[in-house]
């Protein structure tokens, strides 16, 4: 099967901050016989690496000096959307809290590490065409998902 998965949980360098996020739990997706296919929205949509840290702000999605990026993290959305329906993906792991990839959870836009309830663009995105949506701390949520559609 294939899933779309943030880059930065592959270990690629491509957060706010020029680092990734490596997660353990790609490794065992592959072991498995599944297809990681690694996406950064912020990069897609056209952003540099490093870039100023950005959150959700409502519709909006603004740096902490309040350069407003949506359009940036909107075309990232976008192209992750192709990717998942181009490739067949019924399912996503994205990176916690993230303005793009956070699902469920994202951070408030005051750059407190304050959290509220919500999805980042792209998670938002995804969801509205039926793409499953997990994050990394949610690996046994993602394998009951994975297990459920092997029996089908």
């Amino acid at each position: 099967m294939n899933i779309l998965i943030s880059a930065c949980l592959l270990g690629l360098p491509c957060r706010y901050d020029g680092a990734s996020k490596p997660w353990a739990g790609a490794a065992a997706l592959t072991a498995a016989g599944h297809h990681l296919v690694p996406v950064c929205p912020e990069q897609l949509g056209g952003l540099p690496t490093p870039r100023p840290p950005a959150e959700r702000v409502g519709e909006r999605v603004l740096t902490r000096a309040g350069a407003d990026v949506t359009g940036a993290y909107r075309r990232g959305a976008e192209g992750a959307v192709a990717l998942a329906e181009g490739l067949g993906c019924p399912c996503a792991v994205l990176k916690a809290r993230s303005p793009s990839c956070g699902s469920g959870t994202i951070y408030d836009g005051t750059f407190t590490g304050a959290r509220v309830s919500g999805d980042g663009l792209t998670a938002a995105a995804l969801r509205e065409r039926r793409v499953a949506l997990f994050t990394e701390e949610e690996e046994e949520a993602l394998w009951r998902f994975l297990n459920a559609g092997a029996e089908t």
